[in-house]
């Protein structure tokens, strides 16, 4: 499986393993040729095509060596190209969109039983991705649709007309899916949606959002709470109030800001202009002063000025966020911002990018350098440090969602799911470093779950299985990114 994109993508992977997996497929050994293999792709960056094209190009070997093999294509890209795909790379089987992915293995054996390629994108939504079978990366962390869709209309987005219209779950759906996932050993959701704050439009209640993180402040054995990405406009005091007074919802915030210019954000139909988003910002900091703000920055949209620009640098230092998320615009077909007057010149773009990544590094830095010396509470994570191994280190997410590479004396053997106290002893500008040694080793449920997911299986039980990808030379798995896909 190879998922590229926002989180919604990510959870749709889960989706789609574990449908799989109820088919009756299993997990390809790293060092074999996988039978299936599914691209879950993504339309919002301008090299989404390139991408996929490169990696279906990668394939076409390995299947004409191999003809019972198939070739899934699904997600944004897929419900934006249709047939093209199928045109440009007749090797593939399936083309799937995102509002049937409960559709792949019928597709998949349909494409098997009639020997010709199956493409199938539905207009609406079939089925609501949680109510489908899932097989989760994580035994500590999850991520909660709680919508789908989106009703914004951001010149530069192309997402609304993939994904569609809004459309909400009730609130006990989302509470069971939390509850079900807790009793399994969960001890952190994620909610999430397109827009996650606009919750509650579907049945309309204005407060929806707010009484939901609420709720999930009393359900037991809940430690930790976040969401993403919420929209500045429809940002509201009781979402703030909801987050400062409930325990387990974590102090993070990520929230788009995309441009600081307010002409800027009217001609990208963001609704909202830079006093608005500074006012949420300050809002915010009062309420919880420790909270760590994070955003994503479009660099080089259509008519932006160096006026435009510096109005966006402009917020970048009176927000101090902890982590910013940049991009050079891309042009979309099909999203209005395409055909704009006034596009800037690649040069310009570079130039105005890497000085608001040079600047944004630097308040990165300066907010982590003030939390040395303090103490810490992490939940240890898997896979998030590459150089961890070399160190003996381990790493771990502070409340605040800041990531810490923390020393391992001998004897000490926390498992991901476990929560460790540290004290914090280096700062860099995307991650700090504890080599003080563990002050605070708690054994937790999730620690227990993913033990029991990583240990040997009785000999009558299922293989904790997931799709493979062949290795072919293809490029490595590109990192999610952590806004919402319309904020990507």
């Amino acid at each position: 499986m190879r998922t590229y994109g926002c989180q919604m993508n990510v959870h749709d992977s889960e989706r789609l393993s574990g449908l799989l997996e109820d088919a009756g497929y299993a997990r390809a050994a790293e060092d074999t040729t996988a039978d299936i293999v599914v691209f879950n792709t993504c339309a919002v960056r301008e090299n989404a095509d390139n991408r996929l094209y490169g990696n279906l190009g990668h394939l076409r070997p390995v299947k004409d060596a191999n003809p019972g093999m198939q070739i899934a294509v699904g997600g944004c890209l897929a419900q934006k190209d249709r047939g093209e795909i199928v045109r440009r790379a007749p090797w593939v089987d399936v083309v799937f969109g995102t509002h049937n992915i409960g559709s792949l293995p019928t597709l998949l054996e349909r494409a098997r039983v009639q020997r010709e390629a199956q493409v199938e994108i539905a207009e609406s939504l079939e089925h609501f991705p949680s109510t489908l079978p899932s097989r989760r990366e994580s035994a500590y962390a999850a991520w909660v649709s709680i919508s789908v869709g989106c009703n914004n209309t951001c010149t530069f987005c192309i997402v609304p007309a993939l994904r569609g219209k809004e459309q909400d779950r009730r609130p006990g759906d989302v509470l069971a899916e939390v509850r079900a996932l807790v009793a399994e050993g969960v001890s952190e959701i994620t909610l999430l949606g397109q827009n996650v704050n606009a919750y509650g439009s579907g049945f309309g209640d204005r407060q929806a959002f707010s009484k939901l993180l609420r709720a999930c402040g009393g359900i037991e054995g809940l430690e930790r709470v976040r969401f993403t990405s919420p929209h500045p406009k429809d940002f509201t005091d009781d979402v703030i109030e909801a987050m400062a007074e409930t325990p387990n919802v974590m102090p993070q915030l990520h929230m788009p800001l995309q441009s600081g210019s307010s002409k800027v954000l009217k001609d990208m139909r963001r609704s909202y202009r830079q006093e608005r988003f500074l006012g949420i910002v300050e809002k915010v900091r009062a309420a919880m002063p420790h909270a760590a703000i994070t955003t994503d920055i479009i660099v080089g949209f259509p008519g932006e000025t160096e006026e435009d620009f510096q109005e966006t640098l402009h917020v970048v230092r009176e927000a101090r966020f902890s982590m910013a998320y940049t991009f050079q615009y891309s042009k979309r077909p099909g999203t209005p911002a395409a055909t704009m007057d006034g596009q800037v010149p690649p040069d310009v773009v570079k130039d105005r990018y890497q000085r608001l990544v040079d600047l944004q590094d630097g308040i990165s830095w300066e907010e982590n350098k003030k939390l040395v010396g303090r103490e810490v509470d992490l939940l240890v994570s898997e896979g998030e440090g590459k150089k961890d191994g070399e160190h003996r280190r381990l790493s771990g997410r502070a409340p605040d969602n800041r990531l810490v590479h923390f020393a391992v004396g001998d004897g000490e053997e926390p498992r991901p799911g476990d929560v460790v106290t540290v004290e914090v002893t280096y700062a860099a500008p995307h991650h700090l470093v504890s080599d003080s040694g563990i002050r605070g080793l708690r054994r937790t449920r999730s620690g227990d779950a993913w033990a029991a997911r990583n240990g040997r299986p009785a000999a009558d039980a299922k293989p904790d299985v997931l799709l493979g990808m062949p290795g072919i030379g293809a490029p490595a798995q590109q990192p999610a990114a952590v806004g919402g896909c319309c904020d990507a």
